[in-house]
Parts: structure tokens; sequence; C-alpha cells
């Protein structure tokens, strides 16, 4: 029994086609080459061959045709019906065909029935999205390293889904987000693009706002100077929500880099910090000087002198009491990332050469009696130098303490001092 011709199976192939045509991230060449190798292997699963077939494909409209050519021979000389037509049968299409020529007949989809259109259509859409994850796999690919803006589309435990102005999905693991960072569905997420896998086919783009590159980027977005490259950024070391040292160097003398990326009481760098969750930042000049540079990345510190080893890699650096918790940080940050920022494994020692010998009063236990000892501490003495700096009358008037036990207090750590001497 002869099917019967319906349009429906071609209409469902142009549907599909122009559904592929309005695809993003497909070049036109590579859109061309998928529907041109998908008809081809459906017209081969009927015909038993493709190759004298051509293949009409419009773009812009979204439509396609196909045209079946064989050639004219003597009536009863076929040899393959696939590539030959009897003269008879060609004369029916045009009266004109003579033997020996090319007759080209249009064909219709219908005619491949509805299983094999449905079977085309499903090898296009499942080719289209092949090539379209391909095309989003590179185009973030050559993307690494820029910063992209997009939506949180869901929180999970380990990781957040965030979505692009184009619908693609990214991915912001937990261990890339800054600890005080806190995203809930529909928020705007500014995120540096660090590196792009393929998974089973699927690209996977992962985000981060703790490498040192997110902070970076940031710079060239804030600071003109860094974007034109007037300032150069040598290097950066960070503890993510925390501290950053950034190291800067412009080859323009005219321009004080440290001050074009601060800017005008801070306007520049404010709006880093913010997006860092208040993360403390110190922009610090460069320069090939090594002591040099090592005193600066430990700012606010001042330094009273090092001693650099260049087999070992240590910097031995020494500095004034009161200086040493400057240079150590909060948590050991700032001493941890100068030597980051440095290359350097620095060792910081209490220089003592310009301190005055002083004893703690604790020390004098026992020949001082406690009570008398905290009295002295209640009014700020608690080293032997500090009671000594002050008359034997000042201390009765500054405490409750008879002059007697005062005069016996000052001479005992008279003594001591003495016996140093």
């Amino acid at each position: 029994m002869k099917k019967t011709v319906s349009r429906n199976e071609h209409t469902e192939l142009v549907e599909a086609f122009s559904e592929f045509k309005d695809l993003k991230n497909i070049d036109r060449a590579s859109m061309m080459s998928i529907l041109e190798d998908v008809f081809k292997n459906m017209i081969k699963k009927q015909y038993g061959t493709a190759d004298n077939f051509d293949i009409v494909i419009n773009t812009d409209k979204g439509d396609l045709e196909a045209f079946r050519n064989r050639l004219i021979v003597e009536d009863g000389q076929v040899e393959d019906p696939s590539t030959q037509i009897e003269y008879s049968e060609a004369i029916r299409v045009e009266p004109d065909f003579e033997v020996g020529e090319e007759v080209s007949e249009k064909i219709r989809f219908s005619d491949f029935g509805r299983r094999a259109v449905l079977a085309a259509r499903q090898n296009l859409m499942a080719r289209v999205q092949e090539l379209e994850k391909e095309g989003i796999f590179q185009k973030y690919k050559n993307r690494i390293g820029e910063i992209i803006t997009g939506e949180v589309y869901q929180v999970w435990k380990k990781e957040m889904l965030i979505m692009d102005d184009e619908g693609n999905e990214l991915i912001l693991p937990k261990i890339e987000q800054i600890g005080a960072d806190f995203f809930k569905k529909g928020d705007a997420v500014r995120a540096v693009v660090l590196r792009v896998e393929m998974i089973n086919g699927t690209p996977r783009i992962i985000l981060s706002r703790t490498n040192p590159l997110f902070l970076e980027k940031l710079f060239e977005l804030e600071v003109p100077e860094v974007f034109d490259g007037l300032i150069t950024i040598k290097k950066i070391v960070r503890e993510p929500g925390e501290r950053a040292k950034v190291a800067v160097e412009s080859y323009d003398d005219r321009i004080d880099p440290v001050g074009a990326c601060v800017g005008m009481k801070g306007s520049r760098i404010h709006g880093i910090v913010r997006e860092l969750r208040n993360e403390n930042i110190d922009v610090i000049n460069y320069t090939n000087n090594t002591q040099l540079f090592i005193t600066r990345a430990l700012t606010p510190a001042k330094i009273s002198s090092m001693e650099i080893n260049n087999e070992t890699g240590v910097v031995s650096v020494y500095l004034k009491p009161d200086q040493v918790s400057l240079a150590i940080g909060k948590g050991g940050l700032n001493i941890k990332l100068a030597g980051k920022i440095s290359g350097y494994n620095i060792e910081v020692f209490r220089d003592m050469q310009d301190e005055e010998f002083d004893i703690d009063l604790d020390e004098f236990a026992d020949e001082i009696d406690g009570w008398v000892i905290d009295e002295l501490k209640a009014i700020g003495c608690d080293t032997a130098k500090s009671v000594l700096e002050l008359s034997a009358e000042e201390l009765v008037r500054r405490t409750d303490l008879e002059e007697e036990t005062i005069r016996d207090v000052i001479k005992v750590l008279r003594t001591e001092f003495e016996k140093g001497a």
C-alpha cells in the first residue's frame, strides 16, 4: 500500500532547522556542516548513497531542499537505480531530456516516512546541542582571567550555581568564595573565570573570588592607569577577606603608582575593598632592591636592620620591641604575606642594641613583697627603671606606701643595677 504524502514530516525538519539557526555560540560554517551531514545520513539510509544528492540550505530563512541527480540511460540499461534513470521515465519529468544527460529531481521529505524524519530531527538537535556546548566551552576558555557578572540561581552547600546573561551555567565553589560572602537567589555576583573543564561532554565553568587574579582585574576596572598599562601589577598575594599586598610599578616617573591605585582619600581602592568584604589592601612600590622591597612589604612596621641569606632564602629582620607586633600583624598575616610577596622566609628579632637594660618588677618578688609590687604597678611602674625614674617623694604621693618602704624598694633596685654595671 502506497503511503499518503504528508507535509508534517517536512514541517518538523524545517522547525528543527529554524530552532537551530537561532542558537548562539554556533558559527555559520559549523551550522552548514552539521545540517548537511545530518540530511546526507538520512538520504544515505533511504537510498544507499548520498553522493548524487544536492542539499540546498537557506540559513537566513531556516529552510532546506534536497535534489536527486541521476544519469539518463537507455530503457532496460539501468544498473544502479540510485544513480541512473531510464529514458522513458526521464522524459516524464522533462520531455526535452536525452540519453546521457542528468536529471535533477526534488526530494520530498514526506517520502522518507515519519520515523526517519523524527530520527533525523533528534540527530540534528543532538548534534546542535553538542556543538553549542563546545561553543560555550571555547567562549569561556578564551575568557579565563576575565571578570564576569552573573545572577545567583541556586545555592548549595559546596557550590553556587550562577547564570550569565545568556543563560549559561557557571559554578562558584565554596572554596573560591570569600569567607564573609553571603549570597541568595537573585543576587548579582562578580567573579573571575578561573578554569573551564569539559566533563562528559558538558562544559563546567569554574569562577573564583579568592584568586589573586580577581583582585588584579578589579584594579584594572577601578584604576585607569592599570587598565592602560601605565601602571603594572608585579605581584599579588592574598588571604581572602582578611588582607592582601599588591606590588605595583610605573615606568613613567610622573606617575606615583601607589597614589594612583589608592586614589584621592582612598576613593579608588574603597570600591575594591567593599567588593572583597573589607579586605585590607596594602599597595606597595615594587623595586628590584630586595632589602628595600622587604622593608616596604613589612609596612607599617619600621625595620632597624636586616640580614639576607640568599642561599637559604631566609631574611632576619631586626626591629625595636614596639615594632614587632606591627611587623607580625593580626594573626601573623602581615609577615606571612610579606614573605609570600618577597619570596623569602622572614624571621623577626627584637633589636636590643639601643634599648636600655631594664628588669621587670616581678623579678624582685623574693626581695619585695607582692602587695608592694602590685601598688607600684597600679601607677604604671612595672619595671625597675620606671620606678627609679621617679623620686621617693613622688612615689609616696602617688601610692599608699610609706616613705620607708619606698626607700627600701629604691635601694633594692639600685643595688641590682650596680651589680649589672
